[in-house]
């Protein structure tokens, strides 16, 4: 299995003017940081989990040429923006893009992109078909995934595993009872937003906490705000099995 960090950043706390912060204006490509989405490609099967705002720049950028399927943590912009941009994947591979979420998510899809699930359709708008989850495992292609119920304050998500490897974005409380679903998980992807404490992600400590916890092999910290600190400071300072993630860091499992 490959897992590509796509991007590891948030919207959250990003000033609108241009942000003159250490983060933002550091020429370390550790500090570059696009909004949170992973691609993960196992037995022939090349999934993405979230489409944000920078899923085009994403994809360019790490040569995609082909996507399987999509399957969405949950309805925020910052996590599904970018879904009109499937309409490549569509033209090259002539078929409609698959996508996973649970009902809420498909609801907001539909009124953000009304065009794409219209009864008349207009000429080049995405195709897509959409598969209802909830937090039950489900296969694809003969590849369990395993949903994982968190909450991101009081809104519902979905973090995912895919044989050894977990990803768990926006969130700041996973049940007692979805625990076990991360039991042996080796490699983790988990949001850590900032150091100070947050209303609806994990801040670094809870991350942390929530790291020794699942006791992976290896822990990356994503969904990180430019509020966090430089990669090449901030790294350093953390424990031996966890590092901070960066766009395009590719891990092998």
């Amino acid at each position: 299995m490959k897992i590509t960090l796509l991007g590891t950043g948030t919207s959250q706390g990003v000033p609108v003017i241009a942000c003159k912060c250490k983060v933002c204006s550091s020429e370390d490509r550790h500090d570059k940081r696009l909004r949170s989405s992973v691609l993960v490609e196992a037995k022939g099967l090349t999934l993405v989990i979230d489409t944000g705002p920078d899923f085009r720049q994403q994809m360019l950028r790490e040569h995609v040429n082909e996507v399987n399927a999509i399957l969405f943590t949950h309805e925020h912009k910052d996590h599904i923006a970018g879904l009109d941009d499937v309409r490549a994947f569509n033209y090259v591979l002539q078929k409609p893009m698959d996508i996973y979420c649970e009902e809420k998510v498909h609801e907001a899809l539909k009124r953000e992109f009304s065009y794409a699930f219209a009864e008349r359709k207009y000429p080049g708008v995405p195709q897509i078909n959409v598969y209802h989850i909830d937090s039950k495992p489900f296969v694809l292609n003969g590849i369990e995934v395993v949903p994982i119920r968190g909450y991101h304050h009081k809104l519902p998500v979905l973090g995912f595993r895919i044989g050894d490897f977990s990803y768990l974005t926006d969130l700041n409380h996973i049940p007692a009872e979805e625990m076990p679903k991360l039991t042996g998980t080796k490699i983790l992807v988990i949001t850590a937003l900032r150091k100070e404490k947050h209303v609806s992600h994990f801040n670094l400590e809870e991350a942390l906490e929530a790291i020794h916890k699942i006791d992976p092999e290896q822990a990356y910290l994503t969904h990180i705000s430019h509020q966090f600190g430089l990669h090449a400071i901030e790294d350093k300072a953390l424990p031996e099995n966890v590092h901070l993630g960066y766009d395009g860091l590719k891990i092998q499992l």
